[in-house]
């Protein structure tokens, strides 16, 4: 997990960044905008909205699922503009985790008075 820590602090510097330019109180559209922006500003690769099929037994189904954003194919980032980080956020990106068979997923609530108390990192044991 070397690289997706390496990446993980990058990643939760751009979001403390675009934090302390805009604030709380936001749509998650525009946290995920501003983030994409920091993320391409420091050479970091990303896939925004990317598509994610729920596989049913030998089915692979479109149930129109998008991950926020996916950090150089390794780590899904899940953007939040709520009151609190609740249980069900964080079995919801496990889930993604597991669908998209990645290991590490990152929770990023914007809305908060200091975005160090809206990160929470969650890992896939596959």
């Amino acid at each position: 997990m070397k690289r997706e820590d390496v990446l993980s602090r990058e990643v939760i510097a751009a979001a403390i960044e675009v934090h302390r330019h805009v604030g709380p109180g936001l749509l998650e559209s525009a946290y995920e905008a501003c983030l994409c922006l920091e993320l391409a500003s420091h050479g970091i690769d990303f896939v925004r909205q990317e598509p994610l099929p729920v596989r049913y037994k030998s089915m692979v189904l479109d149930c129109a699922y998008r991950l926020d954003i996916v950090i150089e194919d390794c780590i899904v980032l899940e953007l939040k503009s709520v009151e609190r980080l609740q249980p069900i956020h964080e079995a919801q990106l496990l889930t993604y985790l597991r669908l998209a068979q990645k290991r590490l997923g990152i929770l990023l609530n914007f809305n908060v008075p200091l975005m160090k108390h809206g990160i929470k990192r969650i890992v896939n044991g596959l």
